[in-house]
């Protein structure tokens, strides 16, 4: 059984658990989507554990949720108004094709998940993408934004790739394909 819940909501232990994962998310804790360039140079990781750590604890809405299978914390879903997230500005992927001003706090983003690896391919993902929709959705979102690969495009491995979630996921979840960002990236949107 999965269950969702809000960042601001669970023990900050069980959010560490999840970022303890290997690879990236133990370095960025989620953090890279809201530091300009310079910022992300000059902080350390225990700087973005911590900085992360203040935002789940005292930002509303918090700028993420947590996926549980049975009681074990298993997952993370970044999602909070775009104006939050200032690097988005500068991707190519989203500015090239954005349909609605940047300072337009209705607007929401999806832009990471992290899911512990002996908890992948359970569906954790995707519960995660329906619960981002939600919680945007109770705080005022008008629309929601993500921007997912396209697997079959990417050159390599998409493995590095997959935080951003998978076309396929934000399809099932009713998102509509909005332009490409990219080859292998696509916008994806859903009103709310």
């Amino acid at each position: 059984m999965i269950s969702i819940r809000t960042a601001s909501d669970v023990p900050w232990a069980d959010v560490e658990r999840v970022f303890a994962t290997p690879g990236d998310p133990r370095t960025c804790w989620c953090r890279y989507f809201k530091l300009t360039g310079a910022q992300w140079t000059e902080t350390d990781v225990a700087a973005r554990a911590a900085a992360l750590r203040d935002d789940t604890r005292r930002a509303d809405p918090t700028p993420g949720l947590v996926a549980f299978v049975d009681d074990e914390p298993a997952g993370w879903v970044a999602v909070e108004p775009r104006v939050n997230l200032p690097r988005l500005f500068r991707s190519r992927v989203v500015a090239a094709g954005m349909s609605t001003p940047f300072d337009d706090a209705s607007v929401w983003s999806i832009v990471c998940f992290v899911v512990r690896r002996e908890f992948r391919g359970r569906g954790v993902a995707g519960e995660l993408v329906r619960g981002a929709v939600d919680h945007a959705r109770s705080s005022g979102a008008s629309t929601i934004e993500a921007y997912p690969i396209e697997p079959a495009q990417v050159k390599g491995s998409p493995a590095g790739s997959m935080y951003h979630g998978t076309v396929s996921m934000f399809r099932a979840a009713g998102f509509d394909e909005t332009r490409v960002g990219a080859p292998a990236r696509r916008v994806m949107t859903l009103a709310v």
